[in-house]
């Protein structure tokens, strides 16, 4: 993409990315081209556009005043858990919402774990299918999901945000 794209720019043509899962460069491969276009001293305008991130976290009625977002979590358990218990410790000390997802094959998998290894009281957002017809957010204690059934996920984008 970068081979093609950079020199028609140079020569004077409009370029530009468009991404099926959110913004350009956010939770996307598209940083690498902004980056190159960069390097080359080319102009680099951004255009507004729904971004899932931000719109779960608009819903969520978690902090957005103070967020963090850390892609795609470890899918081997062990490292997993300890990076569920390591956001939930960010979020509580800093007063942080923690935004992350997941390949939608595993979403039911990362759910699971999080209800597994999150505290009763802490938040947790579960944002699938954002601005689609299927559309689902829904932000609860975590004692509050536990005791429902869980929401279908599977190969549905979805973003998780925990708080408190």
């Amino acid at each position: 993409m970068r081979a093609a794209l950079v020199p028609l720019v140079k020569e004077g043509l409009d370029g530009g990315i468009l991404s099926e899962a959110g913004c350009p460069g956010i939770a996307d491969p598209g940083a690498a081209l902004v980056r190159e276009a960069h390097r080359q001293g080319l102009k680099v305008v951004p255009l507004v556009g729904p971004s899932s991130l931000l719109l779960a976290l608009m819903a969520s009625g978690l902090n957005g005043q103070q967020f963090a977002f850390h892609g795609y979590l470890p899918i081997e358990k062990a490292p997993r858990a300890a990076a569920i218990k390591t956001l939930e410790r960010e979020a509580q000390q800093r007063q942080q919402s923690q935004l992350f997802i997941e390949t939608p094959y595993r979403n039911g998998s990362l759910f699971s774990d999080l209800l597994a290894h999150l505290q009763p009281g802490t938040r947790l957002c579960v944002a699938a299918d954002v601005t689609g017809a299927g559309e689902f957010i829904k932000t609860l204690p975590v004692s509050d999901w536990r005791r429902l059934p869980a929401p279908e996920l599977h190969k549905i984008p979805t973003v998780f945000v925990i708080g408190t």
